[in-house]
């Protein structure tokens, strides 16, 4: 079977540049996709699928499958540009002031091109597979309301799995990284901590309460939740990415503001840091005659990798690829990734995995990383993509009856 999905997926290479370069030239942001949840639509209907039906307004879902009774795989790919301004060569470059510079039109495209083949060969599915094309992936929105909108039931989904394409990085283009069990992406908050003083003149500084001062100090002492109040194996990291105050250099103002960012990976050191921030914050404040309000703004949780479901993939596709081309995580040299990912709302629910496909190194002309302006990406890795997405869903039916 590998052997007949891999020549399929080959024959589909022209038309997979076709639909990437259509998404690649039509960007939309955010929750709201309307052209391309249309065209994912249209062409899974043109592909036969008749249970075509929309999530969240602009999420897109259908089943293959499911005329053998057994379990149910979940594949995944997000929609959404960034508003990026795109500063490549490309010919079909985006004009329209937005940009595919993290590759979902590749996983959009990819998918598609998993769900043609596997309408050929539903008959041999021993179970189902659903598909996920969900928006609002940059803004940690799509996944969470796709969920909230009973993407995992009806059929209940068993596993679910995800591909993220990579560039930029020294690993050669068409290599799959699976990542070990455990949190692989971080988890993402962000906090705004408004100050209130006393404004005064600059040369009587005692008669004003300066939240500059506290923002400073408030600035250094989040520092010490990471270096002494978690433990020194975790990883975690607050940073402060933007601080407001003032608007002339001889007076105190009477507010400032400062802005960041918390990523973690474990749960407590999650809800410990978020606790601290608005402590220390308050008790800085307090100490210095002064009052801070911190508001925290909950992102997403880690993408938690299955044991299991992990296993079974590398299995499929070091079956299909050879292990050059899925090599032991160790060997890439890749840790945990320190950004997020909204796939963390499905493997809250569900076993799951989160993989990348590398789509070009430094090496083969592809410098530029995710979210630059002059990011481009291999388009030879879209009928890999689909093969794999495809085939994994096959094998993990048969392996898990």
């Amino acid at each position: 079977m590998k052997n007949e999905i891999l020549k399929e997926a080959q024959n589909l290479q022209e038309e997979l540049v076709t639909y990437r370069r259509h998404l690649h030239e039509n960007p939309e942001v955010g929750m709201e996709l309307p052209n391309t949840a249309t065209f994912v639509k249209e062409k899974l209907e043109e592909m036969g699928y008749e249970n075509v039906k929309m999530l969240a307004e602009t999420g897109v879902t259908a089943m293959a499958g499911g005329k053998q009774q057994g379990k149910v795989i979940l594949l995944r790919a997000d929609m959404d540009a960034l508003p990026i301004l795109e500063e490549t060569d490309e010919p079909f470059k985006s004009t329209n002031g937005c940009m595919h510079a993290c590759g979902h039109d590749f996983h959009t495209t990819m998918l598609l091109g998993a769900a043609k083949i596997l309408k050929q060969y539903e008959d041999k599915l021993e179970g189902t597979v659903k598909f996920m094309f969900q928006p609002g992936e940059e803004v940690l929105g799509g996944a969470k309301a796709m969920v909230a909108e009973g993407i995992l039931e009806n059929p209940k989904v068993d596993a679910a799995v995800m591909f993220h394409i990579a560039a930029g990085m020294p690993i050669p283009a068409g290599t799959v990284i699976i990542p070990d069990e455990g949190p692989f992406s971080s988890a993402s908050d962000w906090f705004t901590i408004d100050i209130k003083g006393k404004g005064g003149h600059g040369a009587m500084p005692e008669k004003a309460v300066d939240p500059l001062l506290v923002m400073a100090n408030i600035h250094i002492a989040l520092q010490a939740i990471r270096s002494r109040e978690i433990a020194s194996s975790a990883n975690a990291v607050v940073t402060v990415g933007q601080m407001h105050g003032g608007t002339t250099s001889n007076v105190i103002p009477d507010t400032a503001m400062m802005e960041g960012t918390i990523r973690t990976y474990d749960k407590e050191d999650r809800e410990l840091i978020l606790k601290r921030t608005g402590e220390i914050a308050s008790g800085i404040a307090t100490a210095y005659r002064a009052e801070a309000v911190t508001t925290i703004k909950e992102g997403c949780p880690s993408v938690v990798v299955d044991k299991k479901v992990s296993q079974d993939v590398r299995e499929a596709l070091t079956e299909m690829f050879g292990v050059m081309k899925v090599p032991p995580i160790e060997v890439i040299g890749m840790g945990k990734m320190s950004g997020s990912e909204d796939f963390s709302f499905v493997t809250e629910k569900v076993p799951g995995l989160m993989m990348m496909l590398s789509a070009g190194s430094i090496d083969e002309g592809y410098e530029y990383a995710m979210h630059h302006p002059k990011a481009h990406f291999n388009e030879e890795v879209l009928s890999q993509g689909a093969a794999a997405y495809a085939y994994l869903a096959y094998r993990w039916l048969q392996q898990n009856k």
